[in-house]
């Protein structure tokens, strides 16, 4: 191999680990946002990340949300929920978007592509001012339904060209449409007053609301509904032996560890006492199986301590419960069935030496 050649080949081995690099470096700082958006306690830190963060991290022109008043959760997120005080003009709610979005993202893609205020765009619909350089529009999907587009605005006119890859920005848009929804949900549970005051999670009325949704969808669309059911071990004595301040502190640790563990689509609520529930949305027996032993373990790896610095020992005994829904059985009596067999298959785990799980028969 010649000089000439080697100097060639090293440029482009350089060139290449500066782009793998790069990738890598944007990869966590998408991750990092996608936490933040998933970590939201309320629709103003949500549009906080979206419309403040996002753009800063990304040297973005700006970032455009429309989402449907149409759908129920969303209509109520908008006109009773937050943002307070004055409305932003990033967030959009007029028709004319919808329409715009429908246009340009046909069959539900991405569409990417230059402004030009010399040449009518559907695009002008987002942005009251003057158009961006470049700009993406991503839908915002979930069980077949558009919530909304995100658009994603920049200076620069290469930024967003047609045919670059969007798979990043594709997955980072089902982060948005699932914090999103979730942000509704958890702006009801703040209303209907659903929410455990303690650890901050669901409690067993809103669990159960959401339990006979999903069971009604499951049963319409012929998959499973999966259940976790876990209780924390030997619990009676940690507040015996520990006292009952770092009993709550346990509790709030570990309802804190499962919530990291599932995904933001999943929803989970402290059932009672010391029991929590899930559900695990689209997931099969084998991905159950896999999802209790990572909670499992990541309770079991807790540090928690007591107000003399003593280690707290915490375990959770889980239960698995996973079923097809016949269409034609009440959806109260379904849900009613797998919450007891998940229970049941939870008492199993303690009879067989706790911190285990175990499957529905």
């Amino acid at each position: 191999m010649t000089d000439d050649s080697q100097t060639r080949l090293s440029e482009r081995l350089r060139v290449l680990v500066q782009t793998v690099q790069q990738n890598e470096r944007t990869l966590r700082r998408f991750q990092d946002v996608e936490l933040a958006l998933i970590g939201a306690q309320d629709f103003d830190s949500f549009l906080e990340v979206l419309f403040v963060r996002l753009p800063q991290e990304f040297r973005l022109h700006s970032v455009r949300l429309w989402a449907d008043t149409a759908l129920p959760l969303l209509k109520e997120l908008l006109e009773l929920g937050a943002p307070q005080g004055a409305p932003r003009p990033e967030l959009l709610v007029h028709a004319a978007a919808r329409d715009a979005g429908a246009r340009l993202c046909k069959g539900g893609s991405p569409w990417l592509g230059r402004g030009d205020a010399n040449v009518p765009s559907p695009l002008s619909t987002f942005f009251a001012d003057a158009l961006p350089k470049s700009a993406i529009l991503l839908p915002l999907t979930q069980r077949g339904m558009t919530l909304g587009y995100l658009c994603l605005a920049s200076s620069d006119p290469n930024r967003f060209a047609p045919g670059m890859a969007t798979d990043i920005l594709e997955r980072f848009a089902s982060i948005v449409t699932a914090s999103l929804d979730n942000i509704a949900h958890r702006e009801r549970l703040k209303r209907l007053g659903m929410t455990d005051a303690l650890t901050g999670l669901a409690n067993r009325r809103h669990f159960d609301e959401r339990l006979q949704e999903e069971v009604m969808r499951a049963a319409r669309h012929g998959v499973p509904v999966t259940c976790l059911f876990a209780d924390i071990d030997h619990f009676k004595r940690i507040n015996d032996t520990h006292g009952h301040a770092a009993g709550d502190r346990a509790l709030i640790a570990v309802a804190g560890c499962v919530r990291y563990q599932l995904r933001a689509t999943d929803i989970l609520a402290r059932y009672g006492g010391e029991e929590f529930a899930a559900l695990l949305v689209q997931t099969d027996r084998q991905g159950a199986r896999i999802v209790a032993e990572r909670i499992r373990r990541a309770v079991a790896a807790l540090e928690v301590f007591d107000e003399r610095g003593e280690r707290i020992a915490l375990t959770l005994s889980i239960g698995i419960a996973v079923k097809m829904i016949d269409a034609r059985r009440d959806a109260a009596g379904a849900a009613h069935a797998l919450i007891e067999d998940a229970d049941q298959a939870m008492y199993r785990a303690k009879r067989n030496g706790r911190d285990r799980v175990e499957e529905d028969d």
